[in-house]
């Protein structure tokens, strides 16, 4: 029998065929193809199952994906993790306050994305928690994004209203939301989708930080047509080795221009006539996604600073 993974433990699989979920475990011989990630099949995946005699259910053939969102694991240096595959889109819940997103995450999901390509598009969430400063920041982040083709909305979980008209997003598709723990992915779902009832958390006080609720990614039938995978919140997200010659071509106001380089081998970093260094000379390029780029080639981990935006 085929069918669809809609939720992984890690030892065990929830996959849905024909409208009837089935608990299925993974075949040993499966696990032993030498793969790089902690997770040899994630929620997404279309795999082939046999049904045993006791009722118990097991893997026999995981397919092909047409993509993936990966991230390398924190704890093994060498291997990295599966978040969800075979998406048609990904969107990130951003948060400028209770608990701040760092926008140097933001561009190592939307890099991670493009790497797949997988369309992606930020939600900026609790735009009810901001001041008038933080508003002006939050819309020229926003602005930002918009000019280098990512779409971006502004949106109150609790305002069902603003998450109603969001519907045409995600209808049909097949789409991961992620982000932070604490920026309210689960309630946004809940409140896209009234007839679930994922359970949301509280933001720790001391550190004004998320606390997980949602353990594995979990997909859901969307009523309107579609599905959403859930996914618990990332602390980090660690960029699968790139060679640094590649790393341009996921951001796309580089990639755009990348070809006016002197060189074909730059790295737009200090090399004589370097187009993408004038562009950001010139202000075609933002400061703030450059800097970016540069943390990226570095390997150190990257933050704007957005509470200094000029």
């Amino acid at each position: 029998m085929e069918g669809l993974v809609i939720k992984s433990t890690g030892s065990s699989y929830f996959v849905r065929s024909n409208n009837v979920v089935y608990l299925c475990r993974l075949k040993g011989k499966i696990r032993l193809e030498g793969r790089k990630t902690t997770n040899p099949i994630a929620v997404g995946d279309i795999v082939d199952f046999e049904l045993e005699d006791n009722n118990e259910a097991n893997i026999v053939k995981i397919h092909p994906r047409k993509n993936y969102i990966i991230r390398k694991s924190i704890n093994l240096s060498k291997q990295s993790q599966i978040i969800a595959s075979n998406l048609d889109q990904a969107v990130l819940i951003a948060t400028l306050v209770s608990p701040r997103t760092s926008l140097g995450f933001i561009d190592r999901f939307l890099i991670t994305a493009e790497a797949y390509r997988i369309p992606a598009k930020i939600i900026f969430n609790k735009c009810d928690l901001l001041n008038e400063e933080q508003m002006a920041i939050q819309k020229k982040t926003i602005d930002i994004y918009t000019k280098i083709g990512y779409e971006c909305f502004e949106v109150s979980s609790y305002n069902l209203e603003q998450i109603k008209k969001l519907e045409h997003l995600f209808k049909d598709k097949i789409t991961l939301v992620a982000g932070h723990s604490g920026v309210g992915k689960s309630t946004f779902i809940n409140a896209l989708e009234p007839t679930l009832t994922i359970k949301t958390g509280e933001i720790s006080a001391a550190h004004a930080k998320g606390m997980h609720t949602t353990t594995f990614a979990e997909l859901h039938p969307l009523s309107f047509g579609g599905n959403i995978i859930d996914s618990p919140g990332i602390k980090e997200l660690g960029l699968v080795e790139m060679k640094k010659e590649e790393v341009g071509h996921y951001f796309p106001e580089i990639r755009e221009r990348m070809n006016d380089c002197k060189f074909n081998n730059c790295i737009h970093v200090n090399e004589p006539k370097c187009a993408i260094i004038e562009a950001v000379k010139n202000g075609e390029i933002s400061e703030e996604r450059y800097i970016s780029y540069l943390g990226i080639l570095s390997g150190e981990e990257m933050d704007w600073k957005e509470w200094e935006l000029k």
